[in-house]
């Protein structure tokens, strides 16, 4: 009774934990371009230079998050080895956002404090990160329990992303902007959302109880580095999930990333409030995927699923490209079209959350250790590495259709209105013009991208999980039978 009691607690206060951090992460990957872009006005080799920060910081990551799971996994507090670092790394996630967003500075002075910022942030981020997702295994090994764990979890994630698509742009852009333009408007939105993340982290570090017991120390001696090797070395399906969680990832991420804002803002209009209605619309269909999965995943395996979800995505495809020929309902098309591709794409995002967890037990049954957080650490090692590809992506895609030339006009005319030299309807009234020059063939280009990145990714992913991930839900049962059989004995 008490465990069932716990379990039911614990559904709650595990994913009300990440309401704020993605709202967090949604500003930060979503939105930090395209800040960028209408503020602070960078000529082409700043904007390099900001691409080149954002790619070394990824790639320091890359040794950052091993490192930070064998420092989780090597913790022994009171309150455990995932809840003390979730408390640091909210503080400073907070500190050097709300810095990034509400500074003055820009040119090289700007890129210089960026750089600072970018490689703080990636510290912080992946500090309560790594160990908010690390604690999963130790929740429980049940996979159904699992099942329910990601899937709310990803649920309230898409309640805290959604909220932020809906805000942000809203009272950042346009006629709504917050204080009459994007620099002021940036500032508090980053302070309000830096007051929501530590409120609803709160949640998960106070409420949610582990089974410690469950959870075997680490007893192996040599550096991170060497444990790392041995985890690759005898965990075949960690390899192969790894790389197609790189590829999902990109194709998930590319349009929030910047290229959807960017598109929306020269075909339809400088209005926050069309980019808000096409990100909601755009993930609301996910939510009923992010309820039911648990029990989709009863009737249906993962791999008959992801099949299913590539002709539902093919569908949504075909009604963004319809949006160019039907200029009657370009927008409505587009719309949906978003939503019908992005509810296959969601689920793939749901599913290798699952399929990387799921490696846990599959490493205690090869090598004799579970290494929860090392292993959890393979997800924002990904998610990062991904939106650091997308970002130089979409940063050769501005140079490439000549973007820039657009943003730039903006962003000073932001900067106008933010010092009072031209008033708000001025400001609007200039950004129209500025709208009107763009040539149709780059946002077209825009649009072609928007669909042929996201759908290639996909079925690339699928491709590769069908072929080479073989722990589906019997291999992942008879595992967890034997795990069981071996404590018993």
């Amino acid at each position: 009774m008490d465990d069932q009691k716990t379990l039911k607690k614990n559904l709650w206060f595990f994913p009300l934990g990440t309401v704020g951090r993605d709202m967090m992460y949604n500003l930060v990957t979503n939105f930090l371009l395209t800040y960028i872009l209408f503020t602070k006005g960078l000529d082409a080799a700043q904007l390099a230079a900001i691409t080149a920060i954002m790619v070394a910081a990824r790639v320091f990551d890359a040794l950052n998050d091993p490192i930070m799971g064998n420092i989780i996994e090597n913790t022994h507090t009171k309150w455990g080895k995932f809840k003390p670092w979730m408390v640091i790394g909210t503080v400073l996630s907070c500190i050097v956002v709300f810095m990034v967003f509400s500074t003055s500075l820009k040119g090289w002075e700007f890129v210089a404090l960026f750089g600072v910022f970018y490689f703080c942030y990636s510290i912080a981020y992946t500090m309560h990160d790594i160990s908010y997702w690390g604690i999963v295994p130790a929740l429980s090994s049940d996979a159904g329990a699992r099942d329910a764990f990601t899937s709310r979890a990803t649920l309230f994630a898409g309640v805290g992303g959604t909220l932020a698509s809906i805000v942000i742009p809203m009272f950042t852009t346009g006629a709504t902007a917050i204080g009459g333009n994007a620099s002021t408007a940036y500032a508090v939105v980053a302070a309000g959302i830096c007051v929501l993340m530590p409120a609803f982290f709160l949640f998960t570090i106070i409420g949610v109880k582990e089974h410690r017991e469950t959870v075997k120390p680490v007893k192996e001696k040599g550096g991170i580095f060497k444990k790392m090797v041995e985890a690759v070395k005898h965990n075949d399906q960690l390899r192969w999930i790894t790389v197609i969680f790189l590829i999902q990832q990109i194709g998930n991420g590319f349009v929030l990333g910047g290229i959807g804002s960017t598109y929306i803002y020269l075909q339809f209009g400088y209005e926050g409030g069309l980019y808000s209605l096409f990100s909601t619309v755009g993930v609301a269909a996910t939510a009923f995927l992010m309820i039911f999965y648990p029990t989709i995943s009863k009737k249906i395996n993962r791999k008959p699923l992801m099949n299913m979800m590539v002709v539902i995505s093919t569908v949504g495809y075909v009604l963004m490209i319809l949006s160019r020929i039907i200029p009657s309902a370009a927008f409505v098309l587009l719309t949906i079209g978003y939503m019908v591709s992005n509810f296959g794409l969601y689920s793939y995002y749901l599913i290798m959350m699952i399929s990387i967890i799921n490696t846990v037990e599959y490493n205690e049954y090869k090598t004799g250790d579970r290494n929860e957080a090392i292993i959890a650490s393979v997800r924002p090692l990904i998610t990062k590495m991904s939106s650091a590809l997308i970002v130089v992506m979409t940063t050769a895609t501005y140079m490439i259709f000549g973007v820039t030339n657009y943003t730039n006009q903006i962003s000073d005319l932001e900067s106008a209105s933010a010092a009072g030299a031209i008033t708000d309807a001025e400001k609007l009234t200039a950004i129209a013009d500025v709208i009107k020059g763009v040539d149709q063939s780059q946002t077209l280009g825009l649009l072609i991208l928007m669909v042929v990145v996201p759908y290639s990714m996909m079925l690339l992913s699928n491709f590769l999980y069908q072929k080479k991930y073989t722990l589906d839900e019997a291999e992942y049962d008879r595992i967890c039978k034997e795990l069981e059989a071996r404590k018993n004995a």
